[in-house]
């Protein structure tokens, strides 16, 4: 006990010296209040900010040379009042930057300025920003205005802002443990599986040094109704949750985020890193996902509540900023290109002594199936040892069709079926597929190559297609083009139109031809069932299957050819013929087939020394796993869940 209770002096003896050094350092002019810790940045409070703006070179070299990212806020003491600010911010930004709203955060000293223009509201390099803060010593966040309003990302700011003490409270707890001093040499990196080795899904690696325990990604089986088949294994000795120092969630699919809340069930109160794109899909996918459980009498594993605590202790990170894990981590978030803010992680451990990057989900270069939605996975890192690579489809037969092909296909059962007065029902993942395929059928309708019929957007895609348009940054670099330069945005396209509720619905499957897209993609549950089950006995009309079907699943049984299906309705088992049309299109998924893999390794630089393939049905993982070794002469791991890697 005395030992501990030595350390901890230790530590916040340190802390404070930090602090003392940083004050030094600064011109006296400055007027530093006080200096907090607050998760991985250095927050400065001045009673005169513009002093540290002006000397903006001083901060730059004080950060640099601490090797920690500083934030500048102005003390509370000399903020105008609210209304007075935005009053004089509206005087100082011209008129065509369209500003739509402002939003106060008291806690942080920063108002977010909504603005149809942001550049407008920015300046000059960036001369208007300093002109508001030196007005108003609030600092304002420039975000674009959305063409699609997003109630979750609304509703997300909210929660911010109501509990803006409580998140600033998280944050300086997290901040402490983050900027401790080191205590014990750098003597081991371990990685452990705990979900998604030698399988797809639940997807939860547990990554070790002496010093801090990170977890990347925290997912379930989403299909699964078992517990010992749906949950990560926690039951571990490795792991203890009161030990965990991160998690990292790589991006928002279920199978990776949806039991990121369940951590805070269990009483975690550390942080989790993500970039913001990904804090609004996976909180979106995380809310529907207790939805269905309840509805469909599943294991309900967390409540709003957890999902609540996760977003107060979200810290959001963009793409190439470097930013502290531990004392002895920093991680970088790069592309994926697998859905909307998909991160590829790196991690630069002990002082860059080890360097490892986690693709747990990619998209690579794709010549035979270039996709309009994102740009390609990054292959560039400063320091490489180890890369872990997800392999779904790494077996030597998975080779996805020409994307131009896939396109095409999709087009002429479109115009075929609603030619001959059937409806088209495609059922589709809401994040990521449903926006690609918005992309591909506005780009047919704009080239008039697609009749002209509405598209139906059913159940989450309208809310994710909202949360893609408020993230246009993360989009492919000809998309955003086209959308700002050209002014041609796919999702404002007129053929989209958004179902309200049961009694559209029944008016859409009785009225004119149409296509349909809708959840779930493997038609498990969600809108997509009640649709097939309206449609499925028209042989004017179509079904077509963009996704994979797992086995097991109304998918599956239907895109195998099963021409009667039997349901209960109202208590009562039915027959059903299913004598419409069925189609399965690949070439559109958000993974990297064998040859992409291939080639994202080639591209890979520098070169790293181990592989360690994960994500995969075995069989496929080690087809994967002696291709690499053989062409590059690297050591390959394909380890199972509980199995323990030492990589130094």
């Amino acid at each position: 006990m005395v030992k501990n209770k030595d350390k901890q002096y230790s530590r916040e003896t340190a802390i404070e010296q930090l602090k003392s050094n940083l004050i030094d350092e600064l011109p006296p002019n400055a007027q530093i209040s006080k200096v907090v810790f607050e998760g991985p940045f250095v927050v400065l409070y001045s009673l005169n900010p513009t002093a540290l703006m002006e000397n903006g070179d001083i901060v730059k070299g004080l950060a640099k040379s601490l090797r920690k990212r500083i934030v500048i806020r102005s003390d509370v003491s000399v903020r105008r009042v609210k209304d007075e600010a935005q009053a004089r911010m509206l005087e100082i930004v011209p008129e065509n930057a369209e500003i739509t709203n402002m939003i106060f955060d008291d806690e942080l000293g920063e108002v977010i300025i909504e603005a149809k223009k942001p550049g407008a509201v920015i300046g000059r390099s960036g001369a208007t920003l300093r002109e508001i803060y030196r007005e108003i010593s609030w600092r304002p966040k420039v975000v674009r205005s959305p063409p699609i309003q997003s109630q979750l990302i609304k509703s997300i700011r909210n929660t911010l802002t109501a509990e803006s003490e409580k998140r600033k409270n998280a944050l300086i707890n997290i901040g402490k443990r983050i900027h401790r001093p080191k205590v014990i040499p750098d003597s081991y990196i371990r990685l452990t599986g705990l979900g998604g080795f030698s399988e797809v899904g639940r997807s939860c690696l547990l990554l070790e040094t002496a010093e801090t325990k990170v977890l990347i990604d925290c997912g379930t089986n989403v299909g699964s109704r078992e517990p010992n088949q749906m949950f990560p294994h926690f039951n571990i000795a490795e792991f203890d949750i009161a030990e965990i120092d991160a998690v990292l969630v790589t991006h928002a699919h279920l199978d990776h985020s949806g039991l990121v809340p369940f951590l805070f069930k269990w009483g975690y109160r550390g942080p989790v890193y993500s970039n913001d794109a990904t804090l609004s899909l996976m909180t979106l996918l995380q809310k529907d996902y207790i939805d269905v459980s309840e509805r469909e009498g599943k294991l309900v594993p967390y409540n709003q509540r957890d999902i609540k605590q996760m977003i107060l202790h979200t810290i959001t990170r963009r793409y190439w900023e470097v930013t502290d894990l531990s004392n002895d981590i920093r991680l970088t978030m790069t592309p994926a290109g697998h859905i909307l803010g998909s991160s590829i992680i790196h991690l630069h451990i002990g002082d860059g002594k080890y360097n490892l990057a986690i693709a747990n989900d990619f998209k690579g270069k794709r010549k035979r199936s270039p996709t309009q939605l994102l740009d390609r996975a990054n292959t560039r890192f400063p320091r490489l040892e180890t890369m872990v690579l997800e392999s779904t489809y790494g077996g030597p037969r998975d080779n996805t069709p020409r994307r131009e092909d896939a396109e095409r296909q999709l087009i002429k059962i479109i115009n075929r079926t609603t030619s001959r007065g059937g409806k088209v029902l495609i059922p589709s993942l809401a994040v990521g597929r449903a926006q690609e395929l918005m992309v591909v059928l506005a780009h047919y309708y704009k080239r008039r190559e697609m009749i002209d019929v509405p598209v139906y957007l059913d159940g989450l895609i309208a809310e994710a297609t909202a949360i893609h348009s408020c993230h246009p940054e993360y989009l492919s670099a000809h998309l955003q083009d086209q959308i700002f330069n050209e002014g041609n945005n796919p999702f404002l396209c007129e053929i989209f139109k958004t179902v309200s509720g049961q009694g559209e619905r029944k008016s859409i499957t009785g009225g004119s031809p149409s296509v349909i897209m809708a959840t779930s993609e493997m038609l498990t549950g969600g809108n997509s069932v009640e649709y097939f089950k309206q449609l499925a006995e028209d042989d004017r009309n179509s079904i077509v299957f963009v996704s994979y079907q797992a086995e097991g699943t109304l998918g599956r049984r239907i895109s195998s050819g099963v021409k009667e299906i039997r349901s209960i309705d109202d208590g009562r088992m039915n027959m059903m013929r299913v004598s419409m049309d069925i189609h399965q299109i690949d070439g559109f998924s958000g993974h990297s087939d064998r040859n992409e893999i291939m080639n994202f390794f080639r591209e890979l630089s520098p070169k790293p020394e181990r592989v360690i393939l994960i994500h995969g049905q075995r069989n496929k993982s080690q087809s994967l796993a002696q291709a690499i070794g053989k062409r590059y002469h690297v050591k390959t791991d394909v380890p199972m869940n509980l199995e323990t890697l030492r990589l130094n």
